[in-house]
């Protein structure tokens, strides 16, 4: 069993409420000798096999789902072999509507472009395309000379809390916070989260019609497209180009560019 009298012993404390999840996983990790993104790599003296790694990820994710319920998903994402069917191994599913073989989200595309700069994302807010609010923490593990080689995902549907929320924050406070949050969406392949990029770039610059964008829009709608790696998509810059009426020279030149504004 790799879950032995430590691991269960955290376990027990998890139930208790004594750790939140995210700790009982990085804990986990570490006791099997695994680097998340936030620990050194140096530090660890031993680094079990990548496969090894991604078993011990698979077996941690049925645990938190069988903890949480079947509102709570848990994906675990091979990132050695790029951004396509990188979901190896998958908990409670429904929750996004994605599978074993699905491709990169948008979080895991962005740890793709800066593998060496990415650090654990912990109870950030995501939504589903179908617009149910979910509560989102990704943890990296590293391999020993720092390459992130794993995610594992927790994806919890707090739609119906937040509606309760909502209903009773209309009774307990005189004014509601109308603050916008900003909030990605998961898709299940990279065609639409290259449509969901596409789209997040336009908001980006304004919403203005193409034809009446400036040659400034366009090149902070390309440089925003950049930081969000969606030029390590195959044939991103077509679709791109297409989308923007401009041609693959001036695509190249937009990105060599420094954009202005905002």
């Amino acid at each position: 069993m790799l879950l032995d009298e430590r691991a269960r012993d955290g376990e027990e404390r998890l139930e208790n409420g004594e750790v939140d999840a995210m700790t009982f996983c990085t804990n986990l990790l570490a006791h099997y000798g695994v680097p998340t993104s936030n620990q050194s790599a140096k530090e660890e003296k031993k680094m079990p096999d990548a496969d090894y790694v991604k078993k011990l990820l698979a077996q941690v994710a049925k645990a938190l789902a069988a903890q949480f319920g079947s509102d709570c998903e848990v994906a675990v994402h091979d990132l050695t072999k790029g951004y396509e069917q990188t979901i190896i191994a998958i908990e409670n599913g429904h929750v996004t509507k994605r599978k074993v073989g699905d491709d990169a989200s948008e979080i895991v595309l962005s740890a793709l472009k800066d593998k060496a700069g990415v650090q654990d994302a912990l109870s950030y807010l995501t939504r589903t395309p179908d617009g149910r609010l979910l509560k989102s923490s990704s943890i990296y593990v590293k391999d020993p000379q720092g390459e992130v080689i794993a995610l594992l995902g927790i994806n919890y549907d707090i739609t119906q809390f937040s509606h309760t929320f909502s209903v009773l924050g209309q009774f307990i406070t005189a004014e509601q916070d109308k603050k916008d949050r900003e909030v990605s969406t998961i898709t299940p392949n990279v065609n639409d989260l290259l449509d969901q990029l596409l789209e997040e770039s336009w908001e980006y610059v304004g919403k203005k019609p193409v034809a009446l964008m400036s040659k400034e829009d366009k090149v902070r709608a390309v440089h925003y497209l950049d930081q969000k790696g969606a030029f390590l998509v195959k044939k991103a810059g077509d679709r791109v180009t297409k989308y923007y009426d401009i041609s693959k020279y001036t695509l190249y030149n937009y990105l060599d560019s420094e954009p202005t504004g905002k």
